[in-house]
């Protein structure tokens, strides 16, 4: 977004006056303008009628009192360019473009798209094809279609690739303190990098809400994701559509292990951004954080009135990893002099039905279980009765206040949390909010908002303190050339990366390099079709004589032969056999056209399809990063030492990878993709037993 872009941005969010130019679309967003309250100037643009929702007809738009600070445009999409030139040249300040017939239409829609960018000038656009935008704190809307919603003066900024879901986040029964809406459409002008690098700085914007279908410029947003981190704005983004890397690598293990998905996760997870998987836990985190903020830490003050609540809490929040700290020696025989004689002080802690509603007894049992804990947060779990049947309500409000009084005199972030999410009303919902408590819906979703709210924090300052080098995704041909392993293995001897002692020879030469070598050998037959050579009979480990390997010799050259006659070669490598490992990793460096390089971890050897075990890593990423992502494997049970087994020196082990992830980075060699499996881990090494090398064609 350039400056001026940025000032008619301002200018479109919080317009003086708005023009509507179209027909019965233009008269739903005046109505939905009306319905937001915006006070301003509105005036409307159509040749053949005479108003529009009772606002007097301009016949077009030179006839208009001033440049408009938005526009409202639903006409013909050649039309729309048309008008579009216009109002950049009489200086309007953005226009919210709800016409579709663009690049989603085909070639002469993406034609029309790209005229529509040359129109536009320094005005900012919205779309097209998109709902438009809400501001929930100016009233004001460029909306098409009926919407809620409500802000108490300060709430989320949700930003989506999708007009529908955008208009049900709106209509959603959860009570999410809104700031802004904005439905990106096409995004031909204005990004989600853009409207993410401009709402973050705003106070009032106290979380961000993305919709992400795909990313147009993978940098830029990883530089506005970084600025949100320093302006302490969380973000929760729900990422939708998923597919394999393209196909130009198709004979690596890579992409069945990481796929176009596992890139985004690894930008949302450098940059702190929160992923989750589906809208209502878009909605339940983004509320959590609007209303009370983010827990320092993951340990966990739980409070219900059964028994079944508390085992409940119990059990989702050990599963996901919150804590639920014990009470001291002291504190328990306090709180047990609170309580009625048939609880149990624990926590989840329930203080059990006798004083249920008695908020001269609830209240002390809150504020002394808060002041005996070294709690995080707090949650008190409450199911209110049906419209009709809510003679009992009272009781649930006066325990409500008395937790929410408790939580705000320890400083401790409170939620409310509806076992069944239909469980908690509205006017409730409201209610809380205005105590400072935030009203969840669904056990589940609150548990992992708060574990999701406090790894936010706690990746904040992580990230801050050593905040990641820049992505600088290349440019990339997309045709690509399998190498052999042994021009692999000489080529992972110059990044400084182990390999076994071996020789690559003809079969005429291969006992002589063997016995050179020493006994026990490995034998593989190289060749631009045996990328899998254990698949093609092209392998085979522990020849212990010459006997042996020549018997290996004419075996594999028929085993070769039935596979593919093609691929029959003299060419072989003969190596020295590795003595065994602690744990076998599968380690693939690759570049990506929109993220860059990547490095995935896993699980190797007969264990990659069978486990699936894997991480992923955007580069430049540091030896810690690199680390903790062995660390996460289950096969990093294997390298922490697992039943008495050595351990691995995994700092080590991360700083030999990293200098491997330098080198390709810092190299000329036209590399696309590198895939070392097995790689054999060691106490404090590692070995290249197998690579699979890809160049850039660049002929």
């Amino acid at each position: 977004m350039t400056p001026a872009q940025r000032r008619n941005f301002d200018r479109l969010l919080n317009p003086r006056h708005i023009a509507f130019v179209g027909g019965r679309d233009a008269i739903t967003a005046i109505n939905e303008a009306r319905r937001r309250g915006f006070a301003g100037q509105m005036w409307a643009v159509n040749p053949t009628r005479p108003d529009l929702a009772d606002v007097p007809c301009f016949a077009s738009l030179d006839d208009l009192p001033d440049a408009p600070d938005a526009v409202y445009l639903a006409i013909p999409a050649q039309a729309a360019v048309l008008a579009v030139a216009q109002l950049a040249a009489m200086g309007a300040g953005g226009v919210v473009c709800y016409t579709a017939g663009f690049k989603e239409a085909g070639h002469s829609g993406a034609k029309a798209e790209a005229a529509l960018k040359r129109a536009n000038g320094d005005m900012a656009l919205i779309g097209p094809n998109c709902y438009g935008v809400i501001n929930y704190l100016g009233n004001a809307a460029l909306w098409s279609f009926e919407h809620g919603g409500a802000s108490p003066g300060y709430g989320a900024a949700i930003i989506t690739q999708s007009g529908m879901f955008s208009s049900d986040i709106t209509m959603s029964q959860r009570s999410l303190p809104m700031a802004y809406m904005i439905s990106a459409g096409n995004q031909t002008v204005l990004g989600q990098e853009d409207f993410l690098d401009v709402l973050c700085e705003d106070p009032r914007v106290r979380a961000i809400g993305l919709h992400i279908e795909g990313l147009r410029d993978v940098a830029r947003f990883e530089r506005a994701a970084l600025k949100a981190l320093e302006h302490n704005t969380p973000v929760v983004a729900l990422k939708t559509g998923s597919s394999a890397i393209g196909g130009a690598l198709t004979v690596s293990h890579t992409g069945s292990l990481s796929g176009a998905n596992d890139l985004y996760q690894a930008m949302f997870e450098r940059t702190g951004l929160i992923s989750v998987t589906n809208p209502a836990q878009m909605l339940e985190t983004l509320k959590y954080l609007c209303v009370v903020g983010a827990p320092k830490g993951r340990n966990i003050a739980g409070f219900t009135c059964s028994g079944g609540g508390a085992t409940m809490l119990a059990d989702h929040g050990e599963t996901i990893g919150l804590t639920y700290p014990d009470f001291n020696g002291d504190s328990a025989q306090r709180l047990g002099a609170l309580l009625p004689d048939i609880a149990t002080v624990s926590n989840p802690l329930d203080y059990t039905t006798p004083i249920w509603g008695q908020p001269e007894h609830t209240y002390p049992v809150f504020a002394a279980a808060m002041q005996g804990l070294v709690a995080d947060a707090a949650v008190l779990v409450q199911d209110y009765p049906a419209a009709g049947l809510d003679a009992s309500k009272i009781y649930y409000q006066n325990d409500a206040a008395a937790f929410a009084r408790a939580a705000a005199e320890s400083g401790v972030p409170a939620a409310i949390c509806a076992t069944l999410p239909e469980n908690l009303d509205q006017d409730t919902r409201d209610a809380l909010i205005a105590q400072g408590v935030a009203p969840m819906q669904g056990l589940h979703e609150t548990l992992n908002a708060m574990l999701d709210a406090a790894g936010w924090a706690q990746a904040r300052a992580r990230i801050l303190t050593h905040p990641p080098q820049p992505l600088a995704p290349p440019q990339l041909t997309g045709l690509v050339k399998m190498v052999n392993e042994a021009e692999g293995k000489a080529w992972l001897q110059k990044a400084r990366v182990p390999v076994p002692r071996g020789k690559c020879v003809p079969a005429s030469g291969l006992l002589a390099a063997a016995a050179e070598l020493g006994y026990p050998v490995a034998l593989k037959m190289m060749g631009p079709k045996l990328a899998h050579k254990t698949e093609a009979g092209a392998v085979a480990l522990g020849l212990s004589s010459s006997d042996e390997l020549s018997a290996a010799i004419c075996r594999m050259k028929q085993d070769v032969a039935a596979f593919d006659a093609d691929a029959v070669n003299d060419s072989f490598l003969v190596e020295q056999m590795s003595p065994p490992p602690l744990a076998e990793l599968i380690v693939s460096l690759r570049r990506d056209a929109q993220f860059g390089w990547a490095l995935t971890l896993g699980s190797g050897g007969i264990l990659v399809e069978l486990v699936g075990d894997a991480g992923t890593l955007l580069l430049p990423s540091s030896p810690a990063d690199i680390q903790t992502a062995l660390a996460r494997l289950k096969v990093g049970h294997l390298l922490g030492g697992f039943r008495g087994r050595p351990r691995a020196e995994l700092a080590a082990i991360a700083d030999a990878l990293h200098q491997l992830c330098s080198y390709v980075l810092a190299g000329d060699d036209p590399i696309a993709e590198v895939e070392i499996n097995p790689m054999f881990v060691y106490p404090d090494s590692i070995m290249a037993v197998d690579v699979l090398l890809h160049l850039e064609d660049r002929t």
